[in-house]
C-alpha cells in the first residue's frame, strides 16, 4: 500500500491528466496568485466533478470528492481549499435539479460544457454561523426581481469565478420574508472584489472581499431554503451543508499535512516506528472523514450523520496540528521552516486550524445529541 495510492488512482479516474497537470510545476508556482492550479483544473473538467453524468459530469459521490481533494491538497493546497464551495454548490445544483428546479438543470449544463467555477458567499466563519447561514441581503425590486447587497470576506474564488452563489436574507417591504440562495453572473454590474490582508500561504485560493452593490437578480435565479412546516429533517437544505463542508474542507487539510508526510516517507527520515505512526495517525482521520461521505451518499443526513461530521471534523484538525508538528520535527525541526516546500505546507497547515465551527461552540449541542437530542444545524 503506497501512501495516497488511492487518493490518485480516483483523482485520475475521475479527471484525467489533472494529478500530472499538478506534479509538474514546482510548489511556489502552483500557489502563488494566478498560478497555472486553477487553469489545470480547468482543463482537466475540475469544474463538474459532482455534476451527475447525466449533466456530462464525472458524476463523483460524496466518497470519491474527499479522495479527490486529498489528492489535490497534497501538491496543490491553495486549490484544494479554493474549490470546495464550488464543489459544495454544484452538490446542491445536483439536489436541486432531482427535485425538477429548471434553472439548476440548465446551470449544471453550463457548468460541464463552459467549465464554469462558482464562487460561494455565506456567512460561515471560525466559531460562527454555519455555511448555509445569510452573508447578503436581497431586496425586492419595485420593478421585480430582487437587488442583492452585501460583503464576504474571504470569498475563494473570488477573483476567478463566473457565477456567484450567494446566501441572502429575503426582504420585501421592509420586511424579512426568509432566506435563500441568490446566483449571479460574476461580472454583474455591482460586483466587485477588495483585496484582504491575508497571510503570505493560500494566496492562490483568492481568497479576497466579494463585495455585492445592488446587484440585480431574476426571481428564477433566488431560491428559497428555509424549509416547510412538517418537513422531514434529511430533506431540509440547512442540513445538507455542514456535511460537505466538514467533508471536503477537511479532506483538503488532511491533503495538505499528507504533502508533508509525504515528504517524510521519499526521504526516510525518523525511524520507521515514527514514520508508521504518523501516516496511521492521517488515515485514522482520513477513516473517520470517509464513513461520513459513505453516509451521505447513502442518503443520510439527520442527526446521526451531522454528529459524526462533527466530531470527523474535531479529529481532522486534531491530526493536521500533531501531523504537521511531527512531519517538521523529522524533516529538520525549525531550521525546515525557514522556507522551501516544507516551511510554506507546514504555515498553510496552521492557517486551516480554524474551522468554521469551533469545538467550544459545538461542544454542547454535540454532547446533548450523544444523549439522544437532536442536533442543531449551524
Amino acid at each position: 500500500m503506497r501512501f495516497l495510492s488511492d487518493e490518485r488512482e480516483t483523482l485520475e479516474r475521475l479527471l484525467p491528466g489533472l494529478g500530472r497537470r499538478l506534479a509538474g510545476p514546482e510548489l511556489a508556482e502552483l500557489e502563488r496568485p494566478g498560478g497555472p492550479a486553477l487553469r489545470a483544473f480547468r482543463q482537466a473538467r475540475g469544474a463538474g466533478l459532482l455534476a451527475p453524468a447525466l449533466h456530462g459530469g464525472a458524476g463523483a459521490g460524496a466518497a470519491d470528492a474527499l479522495r479527490c481533494t486529498l489528492a489535490i491538497g497534497a501538491v496543490a493546497p491553495s486549490l484544494a481549499i479554493a474549490t470546495t464551495t464550488h464543489h459544495f454548490s454544484v452538490a446542491g445544483l445536483a439536489a436541486l435539479a432531482r427535485r425538477g428546479e429548471d434553472f439548476a438543470w440548465l446551470l449544471l449544463d453550463a457548468v460541464v460544457r463552459d467549465r464554469l467555477l462558482l464562487a460561494g458567499a455565506f456567512a460561515g466563519g471560525p466559531g460562527g454561523p454555519g455555511p448555509l447561514t445569510p452573508a447578503m441581503r436581497a431586496e425586492r425590486a419595485p420593478d421585480g426581481g430582487w437587488l442583492v447587497s452585501g460583503a464576504k470576506r474571504p470569498c475563494a474564488l473570488s477573483r476567478s469565478a463566473d457565477v456567484l452563489v450567494a446566501g441572502v436574507r429575503l426582504v420585501e417591504r421592509g420586511r424579512e420574508i426568509g432566506s435563500g440562495v441568490a446566483l449571479a453572473p460574476s461580472g454583474s454590474e455591482g460586483v466587485s472584489v477588495r483585496p484582504c490582508r491575508n497571510a503570505p500561504v493560500l494566496t492562490a485560493a483568492e481568497g479576497d472581499e466579494l463585495v455585492l452593490e445592488n446587484v440585480r437578480v431574476d426571481d428564477q435565479l433566488v431560491i428559497g431554503v428555509a424549509p416547510e412546516r412538517g418537513a422531514a429533517e434529511e430533506d431540509r437544505p440547512r442540513a445538507f451543508g455542514p456535511l460537505w463542508c466538514a467533508l471536503l474542507l477537511s479532506g483538503a487539510a488532511l491533503g495538505v499535512v499528507s504533502g508533508l508526510v509525504e515528504r517524510v516517507l521519499t526521504s526516510g527520515r525518523g525511524t520507521a516506528r515514527e514514520r508508521g505512526e504518523l501516516v496511521a495517525d492521517v488515515e485514522a482521520a482520513v477513516r473517520a472523514l470517509d464513513r461520513v461521505a459513505g453516509w451521505v451518499d447513502a442518503g443520510a443526513s439527520g442527526s446521526p450523520t451531522r454528529a459524526a461530521a462533527l466530531m470527523a471534523r474535531h479529529t481532522t484538525r486534531a491530526a493536521v496540528r500533531r501531523a504537521a508538528g511531527q512531519a517538521v520535527g523529522l524533516l529538520g525541526g525549525p531550521a525546515s521552516l525557514e522556507g522551501g516546500d516544507v516551511g510554506y505546507l507546514a504555515r498553510a497547515c496552521h492557517a486551516l486550524a480554524f474551522p468554521p465551527t469551533s469545538r467550544g461552540s459545538t461542544a454542547e449541542p454535540l454532547d446533548a445529541c450523544l444523549g439522544g437530542a437532536g442536533l442543531a444545524v449551524g
